[in-house]
């Protein structure tokens, strides 16, 4: 990718403040990430990370401020233009969203829905062209787990499955992927290789990946931005060696509330 195209901004959140009823669940957002960029974003459980990535994929508008998505404020997307946006950025959610009956080349397969349509994809579930099949295989042989092409997706360990969900959004072809912890349920070797896994592929991609971790040494690890949050505001954005031990200390200090509620 050319030095111009890494500056290109992907995605642009100005002034952002967002409310469920009237609990603030994010205060004076300010964040710019550029086109290829691998950014994590880290903080205790509530700070806010969750409906950041919500704002990215614009499944979810501010309450105040704007998201922009490559160049245009989400909030002006029409209904077809939001539904082909998605459909260039890939979500894996905290609980991968895998349809446990399915095989897993379908469940791959369901990473195009938003550009297929419900019948193109009802076409694919149910006969799949031999070009889609040798495709799917192909990315599986890439995550590690061709093998289980033909497996029902229930029987498949969670390290597997997670790859499935890696899988699905490589075929979906993106611009951009957000993870949201996908490797909270799973041992740190496992964690570790999924989040390598990852990085590989936005790297052979030239993807943006957007990753929201609670493993905050493996993303000072593994990204050369962190993103730290905390009761919903950003507490710091840069590289990992910039960030100091007292920061890190206080983006998860228990406050005087939390540990009377704790006790």
């Amino acid at each position: 990718m050319t030095d111009n195209a890494e500056q290109k901004a992907h995605f642009i959140i100005s002034k952002i403040d967002h409310f469920y009823s009237k609990t603030p669940a994010l205060k004076e957002i300010n964040l710019t990430i550029n086109e290829g960029e691998k950014v994590a974003i880290v903080g205790p459980s509530g700070s806010g990370k969750t409906t950041l990535l919500s704002m990215l994929n614009a499944s979810l508008q501010p309450t105040q401020g704007q998201v922009i998505i490559q160049g245009k404020s989400s909030s002006q997307y029409s209904s077809k233009e939001l539904k082909s946006l998605r459909s260039k950025i890939a979500l894996i959610p905290q609980n991968l969203a895998l349809v446990s009956s399915f095989k897993v080349w379908q469940n791959v397969v369901t990473g195009n829905i938003g550009k297929y349509g419900f019948f193109k994809l009802l076409k694919n579930l149910l006969a799949p062209a031999k070009k889609t099949l040798i495709d799917i295989h192909s990315i599986l042989d890439r995550v590690g787990i061709e093998e289980k092409l033909f497996s029902t997706t229930s029987n498949l360990s969670g390290g597997q499955r997670q790859r499935v969900a890696v899988a699905r959004s490589i075929f979906q072809s993106p611009s951009a992927i957000l993870a949201d912890e996908p490797v909270s349920s799973v041992d740190p070797a496992r964690a570790r290789s999924l989040v390598e896994l990852l990085l590989k592929v936005a790297d052979e991609e030239k993807t943006t990946l957007i990753m929201s971790l609670h493993n905050l040494e493996l993303a000072m690890e593994k990204f050369p931005r962190v993103v730290g949050m905390r009761n919903g505001s950003i507490q710091f954005d840069r590289s990992p060696d910039q960030i100091s031990k007292e920061e890190i200390q206080k983006l998860y200090q228990l406050e005087e509330k939390e540990i009377l509620e704790d006790g």
